[in-house]
């Protein structure tokens, strides 16, 4: 079941994604114990932060997605107590306003980090985030520095409230990324409408959840066409079908998120899934990475 990813070797090809138990060491190792072939921490940056104000998170009726807008709270050097303690393969989050910025972060956890994963595509946090990545020049720029500062593999995490998510992706290579990460949640609002206000504290946030998979799935095909690096997928998975459907597009490996707040062992039994359709199809992993673009049709262009 295992899996490389620019040179970190997974057990299995499901992670933890950013910010879902990423906060201290003990829920980081409870993801890793009930399956989780790698953790990506929270968002961890240059200076602590508070956050935005609640309501922070909202979970729609139907189950389909969730929004949130935490802010990228986070107690930046301070949480290498707990990025310590975890006892797997385990990628930084980290985030920053500069180039500059980020190159700090990554020199901060270098000594803790297996790879880092650079937050470019944030929704909800001015002068943060997608800010930065969807500017191709910035995400070139930050991906140059964080590569120039660390001697570890480098993941850029694309967004996906961009037309063309190839030319971030063709800019992150360039400046020097080891794999990318696609997507970060998608630019989203909500309102209540017996009050008439908007339900996030923030008004603005990112949405996550299966309503968001076939947008990075495409965006996940549309790289994998453009680039030369590893993919990893992630939006909306919570099941095995889900991240073979990735797969088959593309992604080497996973990320899990939201699917995880009903129960952690999520993880595990994705990857079962995963392990028992390759078997089925007979397929080794690296024929089922991309296998899609092998299968489609002639045009596949809108």
């Amino acid at each position: 079941m295992s899996v490389e990813v620019s040179g970190v070797e997974f057990e299995q090809p499901v992670l933890l994604a950013s910010g879902i138990l990423g906060s201290t060491g003990a829920s980081l190792n409870r993801a890793l114990r009930s399956g989780a072939g790698g953790v990506v921490t929270k968002s961890v940056g240059p200076h602590e932060r508070t956050g935005h104000p609640g309501p922070n998170v909202f979970v729609d009726d139907s189950d389909e997605y969730a929004l949130n807008a935490v802010g990228l709270s986070n107690p930046s050097t301070a949480f290498a107590d707990e990025v310590e303690k975890v006892e797997g393969p385990t990628v930084v989050s980290v985030f920053g306003g500069t180039a500059d910025e980020f190159a700090e972060v990554a020199r901060n956890f270098e000594p803790y980090a297996d790879a880092f994963e650079l937050n470019v595509s944030c929704p909800h946090a001015e002068g943060y985030g997608v800010d930065i990545g969807a500017d191709p020049d910035l995400t070139q720029d930050v991906t140059a520095a964080v590569a120039d500062a660390v001697d570890r593999p480098v993941w850029v995490k694309m967004t996906p409230d961009v037309t063309d998510v190839t030319r971030i992706g063709v800019a992150a290579q360039e400046g020097g990324a080891d794999a990318v990460v696609a997507t970060n949640t998608l630019s989203a609002l909500a309102i209540d409408v017996e009050s008439g206000r908007p339900i996030l504290g923030n008004v603005h946030g990112g949405m996550s959840g299966s309503a968001l998979k076939p947008v990075a799935v495409r965006c996940v095909y549309d790289l994998y066409e453009a680039l030369d690096i590893p993919i990893v997928g992630v939006g909306g998975v919570s099941s095995a079908e889900d991240a073979v459907e990735y797969m088959l597009a593309g992604a080497r490996a996973v990320e899990v998120g939201t699917a995880v707040r009903d129960a952690v062992g999520v993880l595990g039994e994705i990857a079962q899934g995963v392990e028992e359709y390759k078997r089925r199809k007979s397929l080794s992993h690296d024929e089922l990475v991309g296998r899609a673009h092998e299968l489609a049709p002639e045009g596949g262009e809108e």
